[in-house]
């Protein structure tokens, strides 16, 4: 599907994101594809012998291969003003993308009321575009902090967003009026909200914490691994301590396979 969707595209509006390549060491002349496959497929096969690339000044190859088999929603809409920026309308745009016109017009206003911060957040993840629609009745501050969360629990779903947004102080919100949840009543919505208050507190206090708490594990993991390294320490455990023996070899096991 993504497939034909993209040979549309080319056939309709022509190459509106090029493709990326960068320099192959010590040639000069020739260049290594990190970016643009499927479109450089498409091209051969219509015949096409030459096309307009961006040329990488490092080799960010393992940045853009995750990127080949998708293009995330923001990298879309951008894709979508670019091209209605070069001249092609909305609706020969959804000729080329097979969808209807309401869906480029949506795409096109994806990210009106959306702060920057939070642009920059999710603009390569897959984020479905309902999602926008809650992340827009947010202030920029609860954007970003929405959007930290939907980050940090890799959840993009609407229902997980709306979820968030129910749980969100009125002061925090666009709307000024009283924000209603259906079937909840308001003394569960002051409860949500105070709950959400507390759950995001711990989650900043663990946040803060991690860096020294995985440096003091991998270190911690590390000593255990060089004291079953030595025979004598291995051999007085298996004597006098052998669960602590065991405990102490699954911890290697668990740090070989990381």
């Amino acid at each position: 599907m993504k497939y034909g969707q993209i040979a549309a595209s080319i056939r309709e509006v022509g190459i509106i994101e090029p493709p990326v390549v960068v320099r192959l060491p010590g040639a000069s002349d020739r260049y290594r594809l990190l970016d643009g496959h499927l479109r450089l497929d498409i091209l051969r096969e219509r015949g096409d012998a030459d096309v307009v690339c961006l040329v990488a000044t490092d080799d960010e190859a393992i940045t853009y291969n995750k990127r080949i088999n998708r293009i995330a929603t923001v990298q879309e809409h951008k894709m979508i003003l670019r091209a209605i920026e070069q001249g092609v309308s909305p609706e020969r745009l959804a000729r080329a993308l097979n969808v209807n016109i309401g869906s480029i017009r949506n795409k096109r206003r994806l990210l009106d009321g959306i702060c920057d911060e939070v642009v920059k957040l999710l603009e390569d993840r897959m984020v479905p575009i309902l999602t926008f629609q809650e992340l827009r009745k947010l202030r920029p501050m609860r954007q970003i902090e929405v959007a930290e969360t939907m980050i940090a629990m890799n959840r993009y779903s609407r229902p997980y967003a709306q979820s968030l947004v129910a749980a969100t102080p009125q002061s925090q919100l666009v709307d000024e009026q009283r924000k209603v949840v259906r079937g909840l009543s308001d003394e569960q919505i002051d409860h949500m909200e105070r709950e959400a208050s507390n759950i995001d507190r711990e989650f900043r206090m663990v946040e803060q914490s991690y860096g020294t708490d995985h440096l003091d594990l991998v270190l911690a993991m590390g000593y255990v691994c060089r004291l079953i390294e030595n025979l004598r320490i291995v051999h007085h455990l298996a004597k006098h301590h052998p669960e602590l023996l065991a405990e102490f070899q699954r911890i290697a096991l668990l740090r070989n396979a990381a």
